[in-house]
């Protein structure tokens, strides 16, 4: 074998290892970021701290999120990826450790808050840098590859998540909260040694002539999809994040692995969904049948109608359980499939010498509704409680349909047609 032949073989066999390693430590991150939502949630829940005191727990961490979101890109740029990697994993096991071995009196809001802003930069400096690191690992005339590649990341990415938080209330139920948590402390040290022991070589080229005033984006139709994805993101989480879970354990009075379990499955059938749409939109963009802010309008009109419905249902007296069960899976299905078609928008009204800081914007818009429907959730479940078991989730559902109606009214100020661009674009190139 000739020593050009034998460099490129050595070259695609350390590739293919830095993508199992990246990926594997994206799984570890992913799943103790899960479980340490469900512990936190529920430790404190279940010691009488008020819905809105639990929602608080988590402001940081969404507001952390966008911060990481708006600089990541940048900071990836600068320095590589494999540094912004190893700083998310690093920052992981420090956020853990503050909650598993801090002496017990010190486990309060304050310390809690600051434990959750350090997850929050550690999974979207994962994120980022896995994602990223995918593109960098696959060559570029591999596009089928880089397809499938990516669909195992992101597919997992959910599913995964749905298995954290069956992970916490399962730890919960079996162990003390601090010795749950060292359990996870372990999982991401060993993730943190082996990507160490394991990588090879770097990730991406540090560039140093970044610029961060590239972060934003100065297109008028990703600006108004991430003021459509703040709105569709803060109808999730104004009802998933505090509402339903308290509902779950305080109304219906479900154990912890019971109530996690459902959240994991709702996280686990969102991440099927959100997979196998991709491939679906694939085959409509070869026969020029793409999705168009009129898609996106539709879905969101429909979805808007679901958690008023369900809503409407709990408030009439229609058994709870049933009504909540149900009606979710369904509003999950719907969401998924919205936003899918967000998710391919993004791609179609860039470039390709852009996507990479436009799709940041994205997610920081993303971030941001998340961090409103989390302060949300807590503030309406708490409000909807003075007057009856039940109305904490419904005000969560109504403020959830309300959020959706606005993502489509925003979605009606998208374009039809994508139009003509001057780069080719990959659906591979987003990610998520």
């Amino acid at each position: 074998m000739s020593e050009p032949s034998q460099a490129k073989t050595n070259a695609s066999r350390a590739g293919l290892r830095n993508y199992v390693v990246v990926t594997g430590a994206y799984w570890a991150d992913t799943v103790t970021d899960g479980a340490t939502r469900m512990l936190v949630l529920f430790y404190f829940y279940n010691l009488g701290y008020s819905p809105l005191a639990v929602a608080s727990l988590f402001i940081f961490y969404e507001i952390f999120g966008i911060l990481t979101n708006l600089f990541g890109g940048y900071i990836g740029a600068r320095f590589g990826l494999k540094s912004t990697l190893f700083i998310g994993l690093g920052t992981q096991l420090v956020a853990l450790s503050m909650l598993a071995f801090a002496p017990h009196a010190w486990l309060v809001v304050a310390w809690v808050m600051v434990s959750q802003a350090l997850s929050g930069i550690a999974k979207d400096m994962t994120k980022m840098s896995s994602k990223s690191a995918v593109k960098l690992i696959v060559p570029e005339n591999a596009s089928d590859t880089l397809y499938r590649w990516v669909a195992i990341l992101t597919g997992s990415k959910n599913a995964l998540k749905g298995v954290g938080f069956f992970l916490g209330g399962l730890l919960l139920t079996l162990f003390d909260f601090q010795t749950a948590l060292k359990l996870l402390v372990v999982l991401v040290a060993l993730a943190l040694i082996l990507a160490a022991t394991l990588m090879r070589g770097g990730l991406g080229q540090a560039n140093k002539k970044a610029k961060f005033s590239q972060v934003f984006s100065h297109n008028a139709s990703v600006n108004k999809l991430a003021a459509a994805r703040i709105f569709l993101f803060g109808a999730r989480d104004v009802w998933f994040v505090v509402g339903l879970p308290v509902f779950l354990r305080g109304v219906l009075d479900w154990s912890f692995w019971q109530a996690g379990g459902f959240l994991a499955v709702w996280v686990i059938g969102y991440g099927i969904v959100q997979a196998a749409t991709p491939r679906l939109l694939r085959s409509r963009v070869d026969e020029q049948h793409e999705p168009d802010g009129r898609t996106a309008t539709i879905l969101a009109f429909v979805l808007a109608a679901l958690p008023a419905g369900i809503a409407l249902a709990l408030s009439a007296g229609v058994a709870p359980a049933v009504v909540v069960v149900a009606g979710l899976i369904v509003f999950g299905v719907v969401f998924a499939l919205n936003s899918a078609v967000h998710s391919y928008l993004i791609l179609a009204y860039t470039d390709s010498d852009k996507v990479a800081m436009n799709v940041g914007f994205y997610y920081m818009a993303n971030a941001g509704g998340r961090l409103a429907g989390t302060v949300l959730s807590g503030a309406l479940y708490q409000w909807g409680l003075q007057s009856g078991p039940s109305n904490g989730l419904v005000a969560c559902l109504w403020a959830s349909s309300a959020f959706v109606l606005v993502a489509g009214l925003l979605s009606l100020l998208l374009p039809r047609n994508p139009g003509p661009r001057s780069k080719p674009i990959k659906l591979g190139d987003l990610g998520d």
